[in-house]
Formats: structure tokens, C-alpha cells, sequence
């Protein structure tokens, strides 16, 4: 495998088993890359608070932090780190409070109708700075481990299907979207089948502005990175997992491996390498140039 100038990865089911699993095995391999100026930039949806205990970035030099970034929150923040080691936002994407609101709205109007229509009851995560987590399978407690569990995606159907829900998760991606529309709030919606996720941005902001910025300070263009996650996977008719927003038409000249072992469809972009967390840090260890 070659060696890139900028690695992009996921964080749960990909680099760590879950949030609050050991990071013991991962940071050795990071901190070997960054000593030697590759990038590594970490896109997840959730807060810097879940990544690492929140420290992740203290197991790292002042220098080797200049070569780290995060993109978070679904599109909603970006980091990097100066040189004194202190962490700096750019290219954020928040929306305003009543943006958010609406955003809130919208997410209510779906849990009416899936409860009105077709009996089918949902919780609504309403604490994300710029979307709403729609919880369509509330007996499915999946604990610390929350990424894609095998077999959720077919549980979620027969569910749906049960309950008189016709098309699937592309019909609950259109319904969102929809109700969005008549709403007047141009919202995007996403699932990794346990969860509807409808905000205004996606990893696809995280990933676009991290490599803008990369092209701007450090001439790293797409063709130099690879992207790495374990939700890559389809869920029918075009609807792909939340790491298959990192592929844009600005990161497609990249290189992006899955390490899921889950059957199914992927992306055209996509290569499945399985393996899962072990898979990905023998890789980051590949990597390194020296020694």
C-alpha cells in the first residue's frame, strides 16, 4: 500500500472499539506518524469530549499536534492545533438558535408521523449543536458500542415493515428531507440504520474543509490521502453509512478502505478491507516512513 501525506479516519469502530475503550494500542502509531509530518485528521460525529476522554491530543508534542485535526459534530466543527499546542476551530458550520429550532421542529414533525401513520415510536436526542439524533429502534440499546451492530440494519426493516413503512431507509432519508422541504428548513438526513440523524451538515463538511486547508498550508491534494471507516456500508437503493459522506466530489481522487466485516454494498470508491480496529492500526503502523 502507498504512503499518504494525509490519513482520514473515523473514530468508533474504526480506530477504537468504542468511546470509552482503551487508546492505548492507537497512540503509538499516531504519534509515530505525526513525529514524521503525516497528517492525521480524526472525523467523527460526535464531541471532542468522546474522543480519547476528551484528551486525546495531550498524548501528543506541541509539534506533532500541528499535524492533528479533528472534524466533529457532523460537519459542525473542525480543529487544529497552533504552535504552541492550544487548539483553534476554523471552518465551522453551526446554525444560528433559531435554525436550531426549526432543526428541532422538523425532527418532531418525523416522530409525529411515524407515530400518527404507522404506530411506530421514536426518541429524539435533541442536545446536538446541529442535529438531531432520531433513536427508530428504542429497545435497541447498543451500550458503549455505537457504531452499525451486525443485523441492526435488517432488524430496522422488519420493524418498518411491520409497521406498515413503505421504502425503506431511503423512504425514511426521503421522508426527512421532505417534511424538511414543506417545513421551509433545507435539512440532510442520514442513518446508520438505528439512528435518522437530520441537521445541515455532514462529515462531507468536515472532510472538504480539512483537506481545503491541507491543499492551502500544505499542498496535500486528494490523490495523497486515504479515508478509513466502518460504516461505509449500503442500506439499499443508494443509501450508504455515515463514512461514505466523506467521499465528495473534492476527496474522490482519494483512496478509501472499509474495515467492517459486514457483508453488503459499498460505494464504487470504496474497498473492504475488514479487520476491524486491528486492521486499521496495523495500517497507520505501515505507514511510517522511518525505522
Amino acid at each position: 500500500m502507498k504512503k499518504y501525506k494525509a490519513i482520514f479516519f473515523d473514530w468508533d469502530g474504526t480506530a477504537v472499539l468504542s468511546r470509552k475503550a482503551p487508546v492505548d494500542d492507537i497512540i503509538g502509531p499516531m504519534k509515530a506518524l505525526l513525529g514524521e509530518g503525516v497528517k492525521l485528521a480524526v472525523i467523527s460525529g460526535t464531541t471532542m469530549e468522546n474522543i480519547g476522554g476528551g484528551k486525546l491530543y495531550t498524548y501528543f508534542t506541541p509539534e506533532e499536534r500541528r499535524n492533528l485535526f479533528f472534524g466533529l459534530g457532523r460537519g459542525a466543527f473542525n480543529y487544529g492545533f497552533d504552535e504552541s499546542g492550544e487548539a483553534y476551530t476554523f471552518g465551522e458550520k453551526l446554525p444560528d438558535r433559531e435554525m436550531l429550532v426549526q432543526i428541532h421542529d422538523v425532527c418532531y414533525a418525523i416522530h409525529k408521523y411515524l407515530l400518527n401513520e404507522h404506530g411506530l415510536n421514536t426518541d429524539i436526542v435533541f442536545s446536538r449543536p446541529n442535529y438531531c439524533k432520531i433513536d427508530l429502534m428504542v429497545e435497541n440499546n447498543r451500550g458503549e458500542a455505537l457504531f452499525l451492530q451486525e443485523g441492526e440494519k435488517e432488524r430496522l426493516l422488519e420493524t418498518l415493515s411491520a409497521h406498515g413503512f413503505v421504502g425503506g431507509l431511503k423512504g425514511l432519508v426521503e421522508l426527512a428531507e421532505n417534511i424538511g422541504r414543506e417545513m421551509g428548513i433545507p435539512v440532510l438526513a442520514t442513518t446508520d440504520a438505528k439512528y435518522l440523524e437530520v441537521g445541515i451538515s455532514s462529515k462531507s463538511d468536515n472532510v472538504n474543509t480539512i483537506l481545503g486547508f491541507m491543499e492551502e498550508n500544505h499542498g496535500i491534494i486528494a490523490g495523497e490521502c486515504s479515508f478509513w471507516g466502518d460504516e461505509y456500508i449500503g442500506f439499499g437503493e443508494g443509501i450508504f453509512g455515515s463514512d461514505s459522506f466523506m467521499i465528495t466530489d473534492k476527496t474522490r481522487a482519494g483512496d478509501f478502505f472499509d474495515v467492517s466485516e459486514t457483508p453488503g454494498e459499498r460505494p464504487k470508491e470504496v474497498e473492504q478491507l475488514g479487520g476491524g480496529v486491528k486492521r486499521f492500526e496495523e495500517f497507520l503502523i505501515s505507514q511510517k516512513r522511518c525505522g
